[in-house]
C-alpha cells in the first residue's frame, strides 16, 4: 500500500436543460436535475418505475413510446449512441423515451460466483441517463421468474401488455430471455408480428493507446481496470471512471507520515489494479447531492494493502487531498474520479522512505491533474 491509507426537446415538448457538470458526451441533452426533482416531488414528466414484475406500474407507461432495454452498466460510448439516437426518434415522434434495466445484474442472480463487479451503481446510472435525455426508467428487479422468460414470453409481459413502443432501439449484441436465447433477429420478427420497429446500433469503435480500435463494452472497460488502464477506461466510458463510498475511519498511518487520507470502502464495485493514481474527489453527504457536486477537488488515490506496515492488510481505498483543507471528511459520500496511474505498489523498509515516496507521487499528481482541470 501507498498511504497506510464527471433534450434535445420535441415540437412540442419543452425542458429546461440545467447544466451537467459531469463529462457529458452531449451537454445540450443534459436533465440531470430533473431526474432528481421527480424522485422527490413527482412534479415533472420524467419518471422512474421501480418493480418486481411490472405489470402494475407498467401500464402507466406512454403508449407507442421509444423504447430501448438492456444493462447499461457504465453507460459507456455504446451505450450513449444508441439512447441518443433513441432520442432522436422520440423527438421525431412527439413521444417518450422509455430506458428499462435491470437491478441487480442478472448474473448475480443466476451465477452469483461469476457476478462482474458493477461500473455504475444505480444513483449514478439514473443521472448519467437522464443527462442523455431519457424519460422515463424502468428498474426491473432481477428474479428468477423474469429471467427464465423466453423472449416471446417477456416481449409479451414487458412491452404487449404495458408500453406498446412503437420502436425499439437496441445495439447489436443484445441478447434477452432466457439463457440469452433472444437476440435482436428474434426482437426484429417479433415487432413485425406484433406491430413495432426494430432499430439496431451498431458498436462504438474506440482507438486505444498502442492497440487497433475495438469496440466499448462493459467488459472491456472492467478489464481494463483491473490493469489498472484508467486512461483507455475513460475512452470508452466518455469519462473518468468514478468509484464512490461512503468515508470510513482508518488507523491514521498516513496522517502520523504527513498525508491524511480519506478512506471508502465500495461495495461491489470494480475497483482499478493496485497503485498509485492522480485524480479528482467530489464529497457530498449523500450520493444524489454527489453526482451534481461542482466542487472537483485535486487528489492522490493510493488501492494496495500497506505491505510497508503489516504483511497480510485487506485492501485500501484512499484519497489524500492536494493543497486543500476539507476539514472532517468522515461519514461523507466520496467519489474518485480517475485521470492517470502513476506507479505500482511497492514494500518501503522504513515509514521514512514511504513517506518520501508518497511526496514525490503528490507532486507527480499535482502536475499532471494541472493539465486535466
Amino acid at each position: 500500500m501507498w498511504l497506510v491509507r464527471p433534450v434535445a426537446s420535441g415540437t412540442d415538448r419543452q425542458h429546461r436543460t440545467p447544466k451537467c457538470d459531469l463529462w457529458c458526451p452531449d451537454k445540450s441533452l443534459c436533465r440531470a436535475k430533473l431526474i432528481f426533482s421527480i424522485i422527490k416531488t413527482g412534479k415533472t414528466k420524467v419518471k422512474i418505475i421501480e418493480t418486481t414484475s411490472g405489470l402494475k406500474e407498467l401500464k402507466k407507461l406512454a403508449k407507442g413510446c421509444v423504447l430501448t432495454i438492456g444493462n447499461f452498466d457504465g453507460v459507456h460510448l455504446g451505450h450513449q449512441e444508441i439512447i441518443r439516437l433513441a432520442r432522436k426518434l422520440a423527438d421525431q415522434r412527439n413521444s417518450e423515451l422509455v430506458l428499462m434495466t435491470f437491478e441487480p445484474h442478472p448474473v448475480a442472480i443466476l451465477n452469483p460466483e461469476k457476478a462482474p463487479g458493477v461500473l455504475t451503481p444505480m444513483v449514478s446510472k439514473k443521472y448519467l441517463l437522464s443527462c442523455l435525455g431519457v424519460d422515463c426508467m424502468v428498474i426491473l428487479e432481477s428474479s428468477y421468474r423474469i429471467l427464465n422468460l423466453s423472449p416471446e414470453a417477456f416481449v409479451d409481459e414487458f412491452l404487449l401488455k404495458s408500453s406498446r413502443p412503437a420502436v425499439a432501439v437496441e445495439g447489436e449484441d443484445f441478447n434477452f430471455g432466457y439463457g440469452r436465447s433472444g437476440n435482436v433477429q428474434i426482437l426484429k420478427e417479433l415487432g413485425e408480428k406484433f406491430g413495432f420497429e426494430l432499430v439496431i446500433v451498431t458498436g462504438k469503435e474506440i482507438k486505444l493507446a498502442g492497440e487497433q480500435n475495438t469496440r466499448a463494452s462493459s467488459t472491456l472497460i472492467r478489464h481494463l481496470l483491473h490493469k489498472g488502464k484508467v486512461v483507455d477506461a475513460a475512452q470508452a466510458l466518455g469519462r473518468y471512471y468514478r468509484l464512490s463510498g461512503r468515508t470510513t475511519p482508518g488507523k491514521g498511518k498516513g496522517r502520523q507520515l504527513g498525508f491524511p487520507t480519506a478512506n471508502i470502502e465500495p461495495v461491489n464495485r470494480i475497483i482499478p489494479a493496485e497503485g498509485v493514481y492522480a485524480g479528482f474527489v467530489e464529497i457530498a453527504d449523500t450520493e444524489e447531492q454527489l453526482c451534481q457536486s461542482k466542487n472537483k477537488i485535486p487528489a492522490a488515490f493510493s488501492i494496495g494493502r500497506a505491505k510497508t506496515f503489516i504483511s497480510d492488510h485487506p485492501l485500501l481505498v484512499e484519497a489524500h487531498i492536494l493543497d486543500k483543507d476539507t476539514g472532517d471528511l468522515y461519514d461523507k459520500d466520496l467519489a474518485m474520479d480517475f485521470v492517470r496511474f502513476i506507479r505500482h505498489q511497492q514494500k518501503f523498509d522504513s515509514p521514512e522512505q514511504l513517506s518520501a515516496q508518497i511526496a514525490k507521487d503528490c507532486q507527480k499528481a499535482k502536475e499532471i491533474l494541472a493539465t486535466n482541470e
